[in-house]
């Protein structure tokens, strides 16, 4: 079991599975596992995306507009980033402080931490999924809400944990997002923050998908693959 996930109750060989490309049992939904910790499966199309595209965006946005161009309505506020975050360079390593809404759920603060996307799967399984084409990206954090996030001694939220894994394709790309709730203070995180998460994330990611193209070649340093469209 994994530091990253062993709060939660989750083998990394578990986690491995968002690395394939096969059918999941569960690719958008939410089911209780062991110690009433919530889990919640997102499946989101991007088109004209590729993973290299969503790297970019997490290295770049660093504004309470570039959330809004994100999700218009669900995001509230970005309140920044901590010094590890490097524009341009790497979010790996670095919280992020933000307000935002889950639909209907009113906005709360949310402490998102990024890991070394290999925290999350067993030994080699990362590298291996990308060398074999399966995989283009992951983005694993933990994270928290709330205006008083426990935090463990090395910064990382202990509410939950975070995976996204992104799988380049003919169209653009496919995104599985997975995400564990933990208990706070024995409560349990209800099916309804569950699902709201469920949408949120969903959304989000439409959104965004929309726009991230054209923001990725805006960027004179990806202007080697803008397609012709004429």
């Amino acid at each position: 079991m994994s530091l990253f996930l062993d709060r939660f109750g989750m083998a990394s060989q578990e986690m491995d599975a968002l690395l394939v490309p096969h059918p999941l049992r569960i690719e958008t939904g939410i089911e209780r596992l062991s110690g009433d910790v919530l889990r919640v499966e997102v499946r989101t199309d991007l088109p004209n995306c590729k993973g290299r595209m969503l790297d970019w965006w997490f290295k770049e946005f660093d504004t309470t507009q570039h959330l809004l161009w994100w999700h218009p309505t669900d995001h509230v506020e970005h309140r920044g980033w901590s010094a590890q975050w490097r524009k341009g360079r790497s979010y790996v390593g670095a919280t992020i402080r933000a307000v935002e809404a889950l639909g209907a759920i009113p906005p709360v603060a949310a402490v998102i931490r990024f890991h070394d996307p290999r925290d999350a799967f067993s030994p080699g399984a990362y590298a291996a999924a990308c060398q074999a084409g399966e995989v283009s990206l992951a983005i694993v954090a933990r994270i928290g809400f709330g205006d008083d996030v426990a935090l463990d001694a090395a910064g990382d939220p202990l509410q939950g944990a975070m995976v996204h894994v992104l799988r380049d394709t003919a169209f653009g790309a496919v995104l599985r997002s997975c995400f564990l709730l933990a208990p706070v203070e024995g409560k349990s995180v209800s099916d309804e923050i569950g699902l709201g998460l469920l949408q949120h994330c969903h959304c989000e990611f439409g959104y965004l998908s929309r726009c991230l193209p054209s923001l990725y070649w805006a960027d004179p340093a990806n202007r080697a693959d803008v397609p012709a469209l004429w």
